[in-house]
């Protein structure tokens, strides 16, 4: 027989002896490390577990325009392409107009009440992963013009379920007019018959748009109220706010005016510069053309939409969701006339605090969205998180603690029993590494026994408390088995340590002598 499978034999021995001894070691030694795989388990699938906790208060980071890039589908997938599947929980896009609620229609084809609310256009299938926390009385819409109206809203205009809510958008868009313009010029004596020069530029409908005076010839006290600052020394085209305005607007030909009683399509002429005025208005009414220019204007050309929209349900958060009107993205896109436009794309991601800060920066400058966290929702989640895996350590700590000293306390009793034993063998010549490797060897053995019964059960402990306290089910971590078991042999190998001191220090002298 070789000295491995006699160690192994005498261990065996040994713990069979002693099976109501032991087996209070063993089940020591199992429970804690049940305890310690199961909480071992729980520790490292809580953040996974919390994360999806935590998403049922709605969406941690905000996709928003950058400054040089627009939000849209496009942009919004380059995003959502940094981020794994398995951490995106949702991504909900949101578009948001003010629009008028239309009341009944009276007589005279006018609405008996127009309100203003905020009305949102989004995906609904989305929004039901991202804001888990949305009440609905009745259901979700699902086809084109159906609506979700918030309480609040709901309560302010009289909705209904399956009532009818009829809203109205102020479509506007900027439109580049060109316009073809006609460059005038023309002079008549002023002051003295010195010469005054006017340009004048007609719209296309052929009233005055601008008129410029050189009254460089003029004297300059005559004329300086004519000016909107005085003279520089080169006495250039100066163009008078408070005297060429009025020609703004006015068609040809044009009338002096020199009484407060004269039709306001009169020029006024200039107190104390009357024949400077009359010079201009001359010149102006002579003026002759000689060229054309084209102008490109933007004009804002407002229109207004109406639509109808089937009430399928009423909203209730508790905040101030409950003032808005829901629509789809595809209503939204009708009733304003602007396709792949979104303000804001609320995302809902499992992760750590730093993990989604360093998300948030890598979208930042990878797509040149703005990446914003939503600091009340990861700061709660990481304190949480935090504090529980801290209680998650410290039992486990106390656990095996409690494992070695019960292992100890044990085996201190196993060799005051050997005592005799243990004498007799010294008295014929064992050595001290022997009766070490002994009793450690039982240490071991127990601690793999016990670490493996303990992996398995610790499975269950977790399984247990992941559905009580999370409600949802975890996955076999198999590299904890062998963590657990390694781990139960340390501890049973460290309980071991005071007792094997204690047999080696027997006296087989004083043993065999009965004292």
């Amino acid at each position: 027989m070789s000295k491995r499978r006699m160690f192994l034999k005498m261990i065996t021995a040994s713990l069979l002896r002693r099976k109501s001894r032991m087996l209070t070691a063993l089940l020591s030694v199992a429970v804690g490390a049940t305890i310690l795989a199961g909480l071992v388990t729980v520790y490292v699938d809580v953040p996974r577990q919390m994360a999806a906790s935590f998403r049922s208060y709605g969406a941690n980071m905000l996709l928003m325009p950058g400054e040089n890039t627009v939000l849209n589908q496009q942009s919004v997938d380059a995003a959502l392409s940094l981020i794994s599947e398995e951490k995106l929980q949702g991504a909900s896009p949101y578009r948001y107009v003010y629009t008028e609620f239309m009341g009944n229609q009276t007589g005279e084809g006018k609405y008996s009440s127009q309100l203003r609310f905020m009305t949102a256009g989004t995906s609904f299938e989305n929004v039901q992963k991202t804001s888990p926390y949305f009440a609905v009385e009745g259901r979700y819409p699902e086809a084109q013009r159906e609506a979700l109206v918030g309480k609040n809203a709901a309560s302010t205009i009289g909705a209904k379920l399956g009532g009818s809510v009829r809203i109205a958008y102020d479509r506007t868009e900027l439109v580049e007019i060109e316009e073809t313009q006609t460059e005038l010029q023309g002079s008549a004596p002023g002051y003295y018959d010195a010469e005054v020069s006017v340009t004048v530029i007609l719209n296309s409908d052929g009233t005055i748009k601008t008129v410029a005076m050189d009254l460089s010839r003029q004297t300059p006290f005559r004329v300086a109220g004519m000016t909107t600052s005085s003279f520089t020394d080169t006495y250039g085209i100066a163009h008078a706010e408070s005297f060429t305005d009025q020609f703004t607007g006015k068609q040809l030909p044009l009338t002096l005016s020199t009484s407060e009683n004269d039709p306001d399509e009169y020029i006024d002429a200039v107190s104390g510069a009357t024949a400077s005025s009359k010079a201009v208005v001359d010149a102006v009414n002579a003026a002759l053309p000689v060229g054309t220019q084209t102008d490109t204007q933007q004009i804002t050309n407002t229109e207004r939409a109406a639509m109808s929209f089937t009430v399928s349900g009423i909203l209730e958060t508790g905040g101030e969701e409950e003032d808005y009107i829901y629509i789809s993205l595809r209503d939204m896109e009708a009733i304003t006339n602007e396709k792949d436009r979104f303000d804001v794309v609320e995302l809902s991601v499992a992760g750590s605090s730093e993990e989604l800060n360093a998300l948030a920066n890598e979208i930042s400058e990878n797509t040149g969205l703005e990446c914003r966290l939503v600091k009340r929702v990861t700061k709660s989640e990481a304190s949480v998180l935090g504090k529980l895996q801290a209680l998650v350590f410290l039992v486990t700590l106390v656990v095996l603690v409690l494992t070695m000293i019960s292992v100890s306390t044990t085996m201190t009793a196993v060799v005051s029993e050997r005592r005799k034993e243990i004498g007799l063998r010294k008295a014929l010549g064992a050595s001290d590494n022997s009766i070490r490797a002994e009793f450690l060897g039982e240490g071991l053995f127990l601690g793999l026994l016990g670490g493996a019964i303990g992996a398995l059960l610790g499975y269950v402990f977790a399984l247990v408390v992941s559905r009580q306290v999370f409600g949802s089910d975890l996955q076999f971590n198999f590299a904890l088995v062998p963590a657990t078991i390694i781990v139960s042999m340390l501890v049973s190998a460290l309980s071991c340590l005071i007792p094997v001191k204690r047999a080696v220090a027997i006296d087989p002298a004083l043993v065999l002598k009965g004292e």
